[in-house]
């Protein structure tokens, strides 16, 4: 069955994380997503982590179900192919995805002129056009400065992109709007999104910012301890590790009766004077309770410890590697419907996501794997701009395909 956005075509011209996010998300909702590089790929064609020969496992991931078209775009007739594509005539054509400098060739006003409804998202660093990636943003946000051990002397940066990944999905979204209110009233218009807004913002929805402005305070860092509740790690006696959380009574007095403290628990709330129902107070105690725990934790092996803990309906969960969690988990699986295994051109088979958006009334597309470079660049130019293999030959032949 087609996909909710089967009939939208939108053009990406992008690098690194944050627009390639951004159109591998529309394209596993359906959208005919056309991906425009280099002839030979752009900057983050051969990006880490890589197979031994040297293909890149990250390039492909993000454009999976994607079609690929390489253009010489220094080369007039390259950008009027280009342009051809982002402005096609219908409906759900005129939709750009870019992380590029909106400028030059990728000129909104320019593009405009050629179709006057054209919709164009650009993904920017920071909101005065300055470059920022997801690191740098993330050092400016504070939240380096917060994690880690505590008594950690300087910051500890994150691995996992987050504000890429959120800018990524904002973008998507943003597509969806601009589309709508296009259907709405027929105008186009050109989208700016800021990575660095992405993270500002989120210290604003969560509160970071008013606590610290109201309290005039900087939140310290707490290690594996989850700031304002009960949450923290704990070894087992095969060598693993588990995070356990309380942040509900309920999950508390779960924990609680897996663990079979409830009289110790009770005992020590009567001491200390304090509830243990209320979060804050389990956060005030967090070093006590952790010290209460860490015996029973360090006792059992992983497998005992689970099977008390999903007994109660504790929330908790392993400390895993990338690897163990593949062999391992089976939410990282194909027991999972989001996942599916994929014969990926130039890598082999493994196993890739969809969707993660479980709609009751739309089944899910199949995971589709990344085109090769450049492997769409004749069907598409065929399909949406009617060359002929004349005119083919002779683009190969100039080198602008």
């Amino acid at each position: 069955m087609p996909g909710p956005l089967t009939g939208m075509t939108v053009i990406e011209v992008s690098a690194f994380i944050a627009a390639p996010y951004a159109g591998l998300t529309l394209a596993q909702m359906g959208a005919e997503v056309i991906r425009i590089d280099p002839i030979g790929g752009g900057l983050d064609y051969n990006r880490w982590p890589v197979t031994d020969d040297g293909t890149s496992l990250y390039w492909a991931g993000l454009n999976k179900g994607k079609k690929s078209v390489t253009l010489n775009v220094r080369d007039p007739k390259g950008r009027e192919l280009a342009h051809a594509l982002m402005t096609a005539a219908g409906p759900g054509n005129g939709i750009v995805v870019t992380n590029l400098p909106a400028r030059g060739w990728l000129d909104y006003e320019g593009l405009k002129a050629m179709r006057d409804d054209l919709i164009m998202v650009n993904i920017v660093g920071r909101r005065d056009g300055s470059v920022a990636l997801d690191y740098t943003v993330n050092a400016r946000a504070g939240f380096p400065l917060v994690t880690g051990p505590v008594g950690t002397e300087g910051p500890v940066n994150h691995v996992m992109p987050v504000w890429d990944v959120v800018t990524a999905l904002a973008a998507s979204n943003a597509v969806l709007v601009a589309d709508r209110h296009r259907r709405d009233t027929g105008e186009g218009q050109y989208v700016r999104i800021a990575l660095a807004d992405s993270a500002f913002a989120v210290l604003s929805h969560l509160g970071y910012v008013a606590e610290a402005q109201i309290n005039s305070t900087d939140r310290p860092a707490t290690g594996n301890h989850v700031f304002g509740t009960f949450g923290c790690d704990f070894p087992t006696s095969d060598g693993r590790r588990v995070m356990i959380t309380a942040f509900t009574p309920r999950h508390w007095s779960a924990l609680v009766e897996a663990t079979g403290l409830e009289e110790r628990f009770a005992a020590l709330a009567a001491e200390k004077g304090v509830d243990l129902a209320k979060e804050e107070e389990r956060y005030a105690l967090r070093e006590t309770i952790e010290a209460e725990l860490a015996p029973w934790f360090a006792a059992r092996p992983l497998d005992e410890i689970g099977k008390a803990l999903d007994a109660v309906g504790a929330c908790w969960g392993p400390y895993q590697t990338f690897r163990q969690a593949v062999a391992e988990d089976p939410d990282l699986s194909v027991e999972n419907p989001m996942f599916e295994e994929i014969d990926q051109p130039g890598i082999g088979r493994y196993l890739a996501a969809g969707s993660f958006i479980d709609f009751s009334g739309i089944p899910r597309d199949p995971v589709a794997p990344a085109p090769t470079l450049g492997n769409n660049t004749e069907s598409v130019l065929s399909e949406k701009l009617g060359l002929t293999d004349s005119d083919l030959g002779a683009l190969k032949d100039a080198k602008v395909i």
